[in-house]
């Protein structure tokens, strides 16, 4: 309905009214045009220019396509994948997800050092987390070998985020244990929060979705889950 090329062309205001259009699907296609332009903060030529510019000659023939838009997106129901990850963020949109992180991030502005661990396709995951913290104002680490001689570590206060989606791998287990005698507070993300990790660690979050093996056993759950919860403490601290 919005193509790339009419979007590549938005001035701010445009940008504005696509966004709360784009959240409120079913709700506008029983507002006025006025209903609308109050809702938005705008005028009601300010909506029609917009209609214009997405090549509609008006308000109701917006509207028309708008109704033939979600009738389109009801008959073609959203792909497992799709479906599973909209789940999650619909669980994650709520006053629990935010409680759930209070620990975590209560955790992580208190500390002198922040690091990340995790290995193979969790290890990247490390290494992003360490990166978008800092790229956000909060120096971090990331690991990637969980075999790096932590007996020799000497830092006070410091915050382990581990990843491990099955939560049993065990040389990451191993490296926690040594995090733990250094008295580092643990916080992980895992699938299940009947994992291994997830029991050893001050905080877990668990997101439980499928887990997906491929090409001969690797993993291939999807980390999408991991990557926002990432970005939502970072944002948070």
């Amino acid at each position: 309905m919005f193509s790339y090329e009419e979007i590549q062309k938005y001035t701010e205001t445009d940008i504005h009214i696509y966004k709360y259009i784009v959240s409120n699907f079913d709700k506008i296609q029983y507002m006025t045009i006025r209903e609308l332009a109050n809702e938005i903060h705008v005028s009601t030529s300010t909506i029609l220019r917009f209609c214009n510019k997405n090549n509609f000659e008006g308000y109701s023939e917006f509207k028309d396509a708008l109704k033939q838009e979600i009738t389109f997106q009801n008959s073609c129901p959203p792909m497992e994948d799709l479906q599973e990850l909209s789940d999650f963020f619909a669980r994650a949109n709520s006053s629990a997800f935010e409680e759930k992180l209070l620990f975590a991030i209560d955790a992580l502005r208190k500390a002198d050092l922040i690091i990340f661990i995790g290995m193979g396709s969790s290890g990247t995951l490390a290494k992003y987390g360490a990166r978008y913290f800092s790229n956000m104002g909060h120096f971090a680490v990331g690991l990637e070998d969980a075999l790096y001689p932590i007996e020799s570590f000497q830092w006070k206060n410091t915050v382990v985020i581990a990843f491990s989606e099955s939560g049993e791998t065990e040389r990451l287990i191993e490296a926690i244990h040594q995090f733990k005698k250094k008295n580092c507070c643990v916080l992980s993300i895992t699938n299940s929060s009947s994992s291994t990790l997830a029991r050893l660690s001050d905080w877990n979050f668990s997101y439980h979705l499928n887990t997906k093996r491929i090409n001969g056993g690797y993993n291939g759950t999807t980390q999408v889950p991991v990557i926002f919860v990432i970005e939502a403490l970072a944002k948070r601290i």
